[in-house]
C-alpha cells in the first residue's frame, strides 16, 4: 500500500475539526478497517488443501451426469434421472455419501475409542452397583444387630424382674439362700466373697441371658406357680398350665 500523501486533496478534505464527536470518528476507524480485512482477504492465497476441499464439494453437491460412465450405464439399463434404484424402485435415490478422512489416526481407531468409553462407563455403572449393594448389605446388617441389642436388652429386663420376683417369692417361703446364686439380684456393693462364690459365679458366667432366663422362670412356674409374663401367682401346676399361655415372651404375644 502507498503511504497517504499529506499533501493531497483527499486527505486535506478529512474533516479534523475539534469539535467532531468521539462517536463518528470511532465508526469511521471500524469501517476503515473492516474494509482493509476484506482486501487482505481478497488478495489472501488459498492452501492446496482448501483449494481441493472447495473443489470436491462442488462436484458432490452436483448431480451426476451423461459424462459418468456409471450413469450412463445405468440410463442404457432404462434407468432415469431422480429414480429409486431396484426392480421396483425400493433402492436409494441419491448416491451413498463420502466421508473424507482428515485426521492422522489409523483405521479402526474411532471404533477402538467408542469401545473404550463404553467399557469404561460401563465399569463406571457395575462400581454404582456394586456400592449401592454394599449400602444395603451395610443397612441390613444395621438392622438385624440393632434389632438383637432390642431382644438382648429385653432378655436382660425379664431376667432381673425374674429374680426380683424369685427373692420374694423366696422369702416369702423363708428361703434364706438361692438355689443359684444368680437367681437373686445381688447387692452393688458386697464383702469379699470365698473361693466356693466365686466359682459359682465363674459357673453362672458361662451362661448366657437367654440360658439363665428360661432356668430361672422354669423354676418360677415349678417352685411357685408364678408366670412373669402374666404377672400372677397361680394356685397350683393345673391352674398355671390352663391358665397361662406359655412359657416364653413369645408365646404371651
Amino acid at each position: 500500500d502507498e503511504e497517504e500523501d499529506y499533501m493531497s486533496d483527499s486527505f486535506i478534505k478529512q474533516d479534523v475539526r475539534p469539535g467532531l464527536p468521539m462517536v463518528r470518528r470511532g465508526k469511521e476507524a471500524i469501517q476503515k478497517e473492516e474494509k482493509q480485512k476484506e482486501a487482505n482477504e481478497k488478495s489472501r492465497q488459498k492452501s492446496i488443501k482448501e483449494e481441493e476441499k472447495e473443489r470436491r464439494d462442488l462436484v458432490l453437491k452436483s448431480a451426476l451426469g451423461n459424462e459418468n460412465k456409471g450413469f450412463a450405464l445405468l440410463q442404457k439399463m432404462g434407468y432415469k434421472s431422480g429414480q429409486a434404484l431396484g426392480k421396483s424402485g425400493e433402492g436409494i435415490v441419491e448416491p451413498i455419501p463420502l466421508n473424507i478422512k482428515t485426521g492422522r489416526s489409523g483405521l479402526g481407531h474411532e471404533e477402538l475409542k467408542k469401545r473404550k468409553a463404553e467399557e469404561k462407563l460401563e465399569n463406571y455403572r457395575q462400581k454404582l452397583h456394586m456400592k449401592k449393594q454394599a449400602n444395603e448389605q451395610a443397612a441390613d446388617q444395621f438392622r438385624i444387630r440393632f434389632k438383637n441389642k432390642q431382644e438382648e436388652r429385653k432378655m436382660e429386663g425379664d431376667l432381673r424382674k425374674s429374680q426380683r420376683a424369685c427373692q420374694q417369692l423366696d422369702t416369702q417361703k423363708d428361703i434364706d439362700v438361692p438355689k443359684e446364686t444368680w437367681f437373686w439380684i445381688e447387692p452393688e456393693e458386697e464383702d469379699k466373697k470365698d473361693e466356693e462364690d466365686k466359682q459359682d459365679e465363674c459357673t453362672s458366667s458361662d451362661l448366657s441371658v437367654s440360658e439363665k432366663l428360661h432356668i430361672l422362670t422354669a423354676y418360677l412356674r415349678a417352685e411357685h406357680f408364678y408366670c412373669i409374663w402374666c404377672g400372677t401367682t397361680y394356685e397350683d401346676s393345673e391352674d398355671l398350665s390352663s391358665n397361662c399361655p406359655g412359657d416364653s415372651a413369645a408365646d404371651h404375644d
